[in-house]
């Protein structure tokens, strides 16, 4: 699984490698003033391509965050890979948040599909259906299934999904990121116990989203 261990992710190194050499070309020539603002635009994107380490809950049966930010949804809803209504949770990733996806429950992946569309502001109560997107279906040892879906937002465009269908993978190991600001949907079955609230912050590979019935 990529970018298990590095502590900045592999996506990032080639914006890292731009902007870091176009900083030492610009005090090379003594072009100072855009030697600075190319040194703090690297320092942002190593800042933003983090990968820090987390500290998952061992509950098995507790649902973990797969993103960092703010929950901005959090109610009923339909998703069409699972054939019940189920329970969302929205979690919005701003340009400041770890980007790393992580997976939040032990399982295999069953389904997984990419929708292309729209660039709407994930905030946008129409970028549920009609942004572009990439999900997947986890299904638990005792056949319990949950989706998560990484929705690209008005900046963020490029989504990055290392899982494939067949797949297994651990709950808190990272699995995805969304470049530069985005949002995560979580789809919950029916009688899952809640533990957050709309407002919450949370964080990826260790915040209880809830705990499967």
């Amino acid at each position: 699984m990529t970018n298990n261990n590095s502590p900045i992710a592999v996506e990032g190194v080639p914006f890292i490698a731009v902007a870091g050499g176009l900083t030492l070309l610009c005090a090379a020539i003594h072009w100072q003033a855009a030697a600075i603002c190319l040194l703090a635009i690297t320092l942002f994107i190593v800042f933003f391509f983090r990968n820090p380490r987390r500290n998952t809950p061992a509950d098995e049966r507790a649902v973990i965050a797969p993103a960092d930010g703010v929950i901005v949804y959090l109610g009923p809803a339909s998703e069409e890979h699972l054939a019940q209504e189920c329970l969302k949770i929205s979690i919005f990733m701003s340009v400041f948040n770890v980007h790393i996806n992580r997976a939040p429950l032990t399982g295999t992946v069953v389904d997984a599909f990419h929708v292309s569309g729209k660039f709407l502001d994930v905030r946008d109560e129409r970028a549920t259906f009609e942004n572009e997107r990439s999900g997947i279906v986890l299904e638990t040892v005792d056949k319990a299934r949950i989706v998560v879906v990484q929705v690209a937002g008005l900046v963020a465009r490029r989504i990055v999904c290392y899982l494939r269908t067949g797949d297994s993978i651990e709950r808190g190991q990272r699995y995805g990121l969304i470049r530069f600001g985005s949002r995560l949907d979580v789809y919950l079955p029916p009688g899952t116990d809640l533990k957050v609230k709309m407002g919450d912050k949370t964080v990826s590979g260790e915040t209880i989203l809830g705990y499967l019935a």
